[in-house]
């Protein structure tokens, strides 16, 4: 049995544009994303979304691939496979600012250690916040909810379709966002470094003879372990907090509400 070139045309045209946009969200998606996940394991990932996809979604509409038409949907989709899974990005970096900011706060972010994600050096608080959101990630199925998501944007926002440039500006607003999440969980932490270091002040003005170098140091780091601690008994609830406001990005990046989809 013989395949027509047609045939084979249409079959490609069919699979490779859904394929492009889940590729495209695995390659910027959290956990995922990393160095440490081999891209052979990524596409076969893509595959199989992909072939579980095609029966389910709204069929595309049928055109040469190899064509100028061709590549500008391929590159459309692209960007929108990008957006949905840079999304979840935002909840790695809201705690590993976080995490930043406790370590220089309590004076552990001398020790720093390699991510995986970004391939940069950052703090080991920021690392084990780092670890912390992505067992909750998966433990509270944020990959599945954003595999949902994904395969509910083939139906708001079809294969080939005009896609509203105005919704990449939720981008921009959402780092203030992340920033605000990033404080609020961190906040605790500088104030009470600041009640240490003023503390310490009080004491080097009462008694001039006290080392505060030898002794500050040490107790900082000490007092940055317990704060370190206190800190971790809010982590699950700001945890919940920036899933909640992730996914809600998601939901705007394609048109939808939330509620409507979880």
């Amino acid at each position: 049995m013989g395949f027509s070139e047609a045939f084979i045309l249409n079959s490609v045209a069919i699979g490779i544009f859904p394929f492009v946009r889940i590729s495209a969200c695995l390659m910027s998606m959290f956990a995922f994303s990393s160095q440490n996940v081999p891209i052979v394991i990524r596409l076969t990932l893509a595959l199989a979304l992909t072939y579980n996809f095609l029966g389910n979604i709204p069929e595309p509409e049928v055109f040469e691939v190899f064509s100028i038409k061709g590549f500008i949907t391929i590159a459309h989709e692209f960007l929108i496979g990008l957006g949905i899974g840079f999304v979840t990005q935002f909840i790695s970096q809201i705690f590993v600012v976080a995490g930043q900011v406790v370590a220089m706060q309590t004076g552990l972010g001398f020790a720093s250690l390699v991510d995986p994600v970004s391939g940069t050096n950052t703090p080991v608080v920021g690392q084990f916040f780092t670890v912390l959101t992505t067992i909750l990630f998966f433990a509270v199925d944020g990959h599945l909810m954003l595999f949902r998501l994904l395969h509910y944007s083939f139906e708001l926002v079809p294969i080939n379709n005009t896609f509203p440039t105005l919704v990449w500006v939720e981008f921009a607003k959402f780092g203030s966002l992340m920033f605000i999440i990033a404080l609020s969980l961190s906040i605790s932490s500088i104030c009470a470094m600041l009640l240490v270091n003023f503390t310490f002040g009080v004491m080097t003005r009462a008694a001039p003879q006290l080392n505060i170098f030898s002794l500050g140091f040490a107790i900082s780091m000490l007092s940055g372990i317990v704060i370190l601690r206190l800190v971790m008994s809010g982590f699950s609830i700001h945890f919940e907090e920036a899933m909640n406001q992730v996914f809600n990005l998601g939901c705007t990046f394609i048109g939808s509400e939330c509620p409507n989809l979880f």
